[in-house]
């Protein structure tokens, strides 16, 4: 059986929708917090039981007779992530998967700038003293973290945040379907897998530029001073903290950490990964 964890998030429910297009609903299990938010696949006759990565005795039974189980990482902040994710790579080789998969991050070093990506690195390491054949998904920047950016822009005509550098803003839907031929190929994205990214990197200004295009208004690229844009983040509701974490990003991305691009993704899913333009024509049209 392949088990995926995270199911109820966008990626893990993806990436179940694509297990499903290629196999029987019978060889696979879902790991999640709550079954209830995962009432369509038990539906759709999936095996869904609850696990959580903060509750690791909680995860015998929601891995039992895993033949390879996906590890999507905790949504969650700091030590406490590698924490659960360690967790959950324990349990699956408890439970005596024969591949451990994990949904690492195109940058993930222990030197990062974005503390998730030291995270993830750090992950990948236990990852591999585990003694069993595994995959790190380095998944590109995912392309929905500008949503919120976007809509905003959207409303004022304005891309106002901090100086930031080239990403490869990377589409769900690609990296889910790369995470289920992993999944289910022999031999598909052993190990450490090359950055697997959307084939270029946009910096803001050219995002600004590429909405404008589609809207046929004005979107114009605003760089705000580091401090003045938490501290406008925060007054418009959003804790210091969360602020804090997202400014990372940019600092990150204006060091070059996310200014990489592969072709691997696009010859593992047997066509072109989707760019920006693609990911942010859709995002206009469900606005």
């Amino acid at each position: 059986m392949l088990i995926v964890t995270g199911a109820t998030g966008h990626l893990g429910t993806l990436i179940v929708d694509r297990l499903l297009e290629r196999m029987s609903a019978d060889r696979i299990g879902v790991s999640v917090r709550d079954v209830r938010k995962a009432a369509e696949f038990a539906e759709r006759g999936v095996r869904v039981r609850e696990g959580d990565f903060t509750e690791p005795d909680s995860l015998k039974h929601a891995f039992e007779d895993a033949e390879r189980v996906l590890v999507v990482s905790a949504a969650i902040r700091g030590d406490a992530a590698l924490t659960a994710n360690s967790a959950a790579i324990d349990a699956a080789r408890e439970a005596g998967a024969q591949r451990i998969l994990y949904t690492s991050h195109q940058a993930a070093s222990s030197t990062s700038l974005f503390p998730p990506q030291q995270v993830h690195a750090a992950t990948e390491e236990h990852l591999k003293r585990q003694g069993v054949p595994y995959t790190a998904l380095r998944n590109g920047f995912y392309a929905s973290t500008l949503s919120s950016y976007i809509d905003t822009a959207l409303k004022t005509g304005t891309l106002a945040a901090p100086q930031d550098g080239p990403v490869s803003w990377t589409a769900h839907e690609d990296l889910a379907e790369a995470a289920a031929v992993a999944l289910t190929q022999d031999g598909a994205l052993e190990g450490i897998t090359p950055p697997l990214t959307a084939p270029h990197t946009l910096d803001f200004a050219a995002v600004a530029d590429i909405l404008s295009r589609i809207t046929g208004r004005t979107i114009t690229r605003v760089v705000m001073d580091d401090e003045e844009w938490v501290s406008a983040a925060v007054a418009g509701g959003m804790p210091r903290p969360a602020a804090e974490f997202s400014l990372a990003m940019f600092t990150a991305s204006r060091n070059g950490e996310f200014n990489t691009t592969d072709p691997t993704l696009g010859t593992t899913i047997g066509h072109p990964a989707k760019t920006v333009h693609q990911t942010l024509e859709a995002v206009v049209r469900s606005r």
